[in-house]
């Protein structure tokens, strides 16, 4: 299937969650729920990622598991392997959706501008990744995307802050947010859990103060 907006919007916010350890990967996740979080995203940036992702999907079965930073058909093969429940990438091309499409992933496919979105609709898509959200153009560009193509949802990512992920969150064509912030290195090399779970009820409150 392919990402719809009913499917994105009860995620809320989304952390993109970078993790070098296998064994830091379950007290994370499990930090993040306890604190509201719906999803994860783990990003394939680390040899500990799959792994990681798989342990996730076994000893944390409320919380919903994605891949992030796929940037070809392998990765897109891998993750398939570990039974993600989503998937995220960068940026978009025909093959990798494609390829998603073939191994039965559903694929968040990057974009930054209008011409990549009306590429995406024409293979089907409807729900892209904005990224590097705060760089090419943040509020403004969604809102200017809004006028011309409704129909396309978004998931910002890239320089959002809790300080401001809200306003994103505001918007009418934006279904969830993606950031790093809810999981900040030093709590991961501290073992700290309970500072991430606070950092989660955090946003969760502000994510419930939009809706």
């Amino acid at each position: 299937m392919t990402l719809t907006r009913e499917w994105l919007e009860p995620i809320g916010v989304m952390p993109v969650i970078v993790l070098n350890a296998v064994e830091e990967a379950v007290p994370v996740a499990e930090a993040l729920y306890e604190g509201g979080i719906k999803a994860v995203e783990i990003t394939l940036r680390t040899d500990a990622a799959l792994d990681s992702i798989k342990q996730i999907k076994k000893e944390c079965p409320d919380i919903i598991v994605g891949a992030g930073t796929l940037i070809n058909e392998q990765n897109v093969e891998q993750v398939a392997e570990c039974e993600v429940d989503f998937a995220v990438s960068p940026g978009m091309t025909e093959k990798l959706v494609k390829k998603a499409e073939a191994c039965n992933v559903n694929l968040l496919p990057g974009v930054a501008s209008c011409s990549e979105v009306l590429r995406g609709m024409e293979l089907g898509l409807s729900c892209f990744k904005l990224f590097p959200a705060a760089a090419v153009g943040g509020l403004n560009l969604l809102k200017s995307i809004y006028g011309p193509l409704p129909q396309a949802s978004f998931c910002p990512t890239g320089g959002l802050k809790i300080d401001d992920f809200d306003q994103y969150l505001a918007l009418p064509n934006v279904a969830c947010v993606g950031g790093t912030w809810l999981v900040p290195k030093d709590a991961v090399a501290s073992k700290n859990w309970s500072a991430i779970t606070e950092i989660a009820k955090r946003t969760v409150a502000k994510v419930e103060a939009v809706a």
